[in-house]
């Protein structure tokens, strides 16, 4: 199950998550090669399996898993395995000494009542990585409660930055707190199975949506910090840059993000506007605290011509730009197609799946798409065999109770 040059080839992860935080990171950890063996319930599986519409019809065009799965749960083995009945916990425990990671986010404790939490799993493999993802943490008030995205990007703070002024705050798109909190995860999951691989200690890693999302108001959370005033809602402007936003074109609309004086000085000029010596406009400073003044100079001009000969004229003077793009047009895009950044898999039911690739690159040890988002329990019969020496009578048997 692992690549010969796959950079955690000979890893293998016991993913106990659902939803997206903690599939985006085991996800990530079996796209550079990690055997990820996910345990989902029988007859139900991950929730996002049915959070939809879309759904992946199959080859018999019935109802699928949506789209929301499959976008987490590449590169992993199915086993269902209903954990809630003792002798279903017993076979995930057998499985624990053939895994170096455990990744889980159930409610703070919630796995102690089945013998999986990380004191009871640190006593069968001292040297686990066992990585916990929940809303609030393992400790302070807010522990037992669950957490969601939307209600954590409120929570954390990046809703009060986000949207018009004068508008209601406003979440982003997509779930980026769970995303970012899936890539900490992995950072603090390679980070502590080198310290594993080094001295043979495991750990228990303590990955909330709530610390993730606080660290992720960077400048402006440095800049309250700072100042002690509260950041107001800017739309799409930035607090520290101008001009860094979006103008309105003869036909739709554009980004600029000019990050430096000799930019803004090169822009002035494909405008043929006088403005780069304006006292008011001669610094990023000036501009930031004069930005109603700098918007209302620029944008005339830039109503006068369209999107595309904009993008032109800014790129020939190196005018960092942009359109707006709508998602046909991203996956329809030059650079989007040369760069690789759709995947086609074909499902063990036949059916196929377009998926967005990794975007890491790796000269040596380039992450692999080599297994689909797999059917629920696809694969647990032959991973209880491989992993665990099940034979045809167990299997039988736990299926005839209901275990697998």
């Amino acid at each position: 199950m692992t690549q010969p040059k796959a950079a955690l080839g000979g890893i293998r992860v016991l993913d106990l998550s659902r939803v997206l935080a903690g599939p985006w990171s085991t996800q990530i950890l079996g796209d550079l090669g990690a055997d990820v063996i996910k345990v989902e319930k029988p007859g139900a599986g991950d929730d996002t399996r049915a959070w939809g519409p879309p759904f992946l019809p199959d080859t018999d065009g019935r109802h699928g898993d949506a789209a929301y799965y499959l976008c987490a749960n590449r590169n992993k083995r199915s086993l269902a395995i209903d954990f809630a009945k003792p002798e279903g916990a017993e076979i995930v425990r057998r499985l624990v000494p053939q895994c170096q990671i455990l990744v889980e986010n159930f409610k703070t404790g919630g796995l102690k009542k089945y013998g999986l939490d990380y004191a009871s799993i640190a006593k069968i493999n001292p040297s686990i990585v066992y990585c916990s993802i929940t809303g609030f943490g393992q400790d302070g008030p807010y522990a037992h409660r669950p957490g969601y995205d939307y209600m954590i990007q409120a929570m954390g703070g990046l809703m009060s930055l986000t949207g018009e002024p004068a508008g209601e705050p406003m979440k982003s798109a997509v779930a980026v707190v769970d995303l970012f909190t899936g890539m900490y995860a992995v950072t603090a999951i390679l980070a502590a199975l080198r310290h594993a691989e080094r001295t043979g200690e495991g750990q228990r890693l303590d990955i909330s949506l709530l610390d993730c999302s606080v660290a992720l108001l960077a400048n402006l959370g440095a800049s309250y910090l700072l100042s002690g005033e509260k950041p107001t809602r800017l739309g799409n402007q930035h607090a520290a840059i101008a001009p860094y936003q979006v103008f309105a074109t003869a036909d739709g609309h554009i980004v600029v993000t000019i990050g430096n004086d000799g930019q803004f000085r090169h822009f002035c000029t494909a405008l043929g506007l006088a403005l780069a010596d304006d006292p008011r406009f001669a610094s990023n400073e000036a501009r930031v605290t004069h930005r109603g003044d700098l918007t209302a100079a620029i944008a005339p001009a830039m109503s006068a011509r369209t999107t595309a000969a904009w993008v032109l004229a800014l790129e020939a003077v190196d005018v960092p730009c942009g359109p707006i793009n709508t998602l046909p047009e991203v996956y329809a895009d030059p650079q989007v197609i040369a760069r690789g950044a759709v995947e086609s898999m074909m499902r063990a039911d036949g059916a196929e799946v377009k998926l967005a690739a990794n975007p890491i690159r790796m000269s040596v040890t380039d992450p692999e798409p080599r297994l689909p988002p797999p059917l629920l329990g696809q694969d647990t019969e032959s991973a209880l065999a491989d992993l665990i020496g099940a034979n045809a009578v167990d299997i039988a048997a736990w299926r005839a109770r209901g275990i697998i």
